[in-house]
């Protein structure tokens, strides 16, 4: 589970009672695709023949240019998120990374699952002894590519919620 037992307000958009900007949605939804894009390989190296979690991203990026409904964007995630049922370890981590990519339009606060099964499958992919930096790395990297809008309400979601996702977000 990576999202709070609360909706936090700041990730729901202004039309349904919270403070997030439609063009600040569409920016944690880019985001994400490119959080979940990065990863992407490890899942295509595993299940070229798939395309469910690249269609994920590709619908999240499309809902922010307005060519895909909600409803669609979000039947991509779980689609997507179908795709890694069957697997394991990175492979399974970058699949979910794109499934979450794909809810943000419906969900905003999926943004922060996107990432952290990002940095979950990178951790699965190093040697064991590797996993805890490359995890470290990928975070850094997925950090210097938020946008100056929404990246002090990115790095707070990560400090409120870092417990429930499974801790990938400490830096130190």
């Amino acid at each position: 589970m990576i999202l709070p037992k609360v909706r936090d307000p700041r990730f729901i958009t202004i039309r349904r009672g919270g403070t997030l900007t439609d063009d600040d949605h569409r920016l944690l939804a880019l985001w994400a695709a490119e959080c979940a894009e990065h990863v992407l390989p490890l899942f295509e190296a595993v299940r070229p023949d798939d395309p469910r979690p690249r269609q994920a991203i590709e619908g999240a990026r499309a809902w922010t240019r307005g060519e895909l409904k909600m409803i669609e964007a979000r039947a991509t995630g779980g689609h997507a998120m179908g795709a890694a049922r069957d697997l394991r370890g990175a492979a399974r981590h970058a699949a979910y990374a794109a499934g979450q990519t794909g809810v943000v339009a419906h969900v905003a606060a999926h943004e922060l699952g996107a990432a952290a099964y990002a940095i979950k499958a990178v951790r699965a992919a190093a040697p064991a002894d590797e996993a805890e930096a490359a995890g470290r790395v990928e975070c850094q990297w997925q950090r210097d590519r938020l946008p100056d809008a929404i990246r002090d309400l990115v790095l707070d979601d990560q400090r409120l919620r870092n417990e429930i996702c499974w801790s990938v977000f400490d830096v130190t």
